[in-house]
């Protein structure tokens, strides 16, 4: 994602390749006990990582999630690893959001002030997080800059006076 030099259309960003949304009762992946008694210790082992990777990939993006609010274009989408018992664990995710500037210079700064909360929200955001809430720094600068130059010519109006002049003809 480019935040810095985004057209008026929105572009998608992945929030974090290891962002996960925390499991509901429902949504976490379930092992019968049969399936988990017949495995290898290291079988067993794998088992604890992928649980383990999958709360933890979960987590991360109902983080971005919850920050986001209205800039998430949708759900976390996830990618999944098969355990040795069956069952699919999250591996990494991301969370698409919409990194469009405002209208206006100031609705840009909220925008950028909300897609920077978005990409720090989980405890430790990844690399590709810290480079969107670095785009998004680099947004709101931008949009206060343009901020700034309307101000000014609000101010001196949109033509800079004219230079004063001295008559040395009198």
């Amino acid at each position: 994602m480019n935040v810095g030099a985004i057209p008026s259309s929105y572009a998608t960003v992945p929030a974090t390749r290891f962002a996960p949304a925390p499991p509901t009762a429902s949504a976490a992946p379930q092992a019968t006990p049969s399936a988990t008694t017949q495995l290898s210790e290291a079988a067993l082992a794998m088992l604890d990582k992928l649980k383990s990777r999958d709360l933890e990939v979960r987590q991360h993006e109902q983080a971005h999630l919850a920050a986001a609010g209205g800039l998430a274009t949708s759900g976390a989408s996830y990618t999944y690893q098969r355990g040795p018992n069956g069952v699919d664990y999250a591996t990494g995710g991301e969370v698409n959001i919409d990194t469009s500037p405002g209208a206006t210079p100031q609705e840009t700064i909220e925008r950028a002030r909300t897609i920077q909360a978005a990409a720090l929200a989980p405890a430790e955001p990844s690399s590709a997080d810290r480079a969107v809430a670095s785009q998004a720094q680099q947004m709101e600068n931008q949009a206060r800059a343009e901020l700034a130059q309307q101000k000014t010519q609000n101010a001196y109006g949109a033509v800079p006076a004219a230079a004063p002049s001295v008559d040395i003809y009198a």
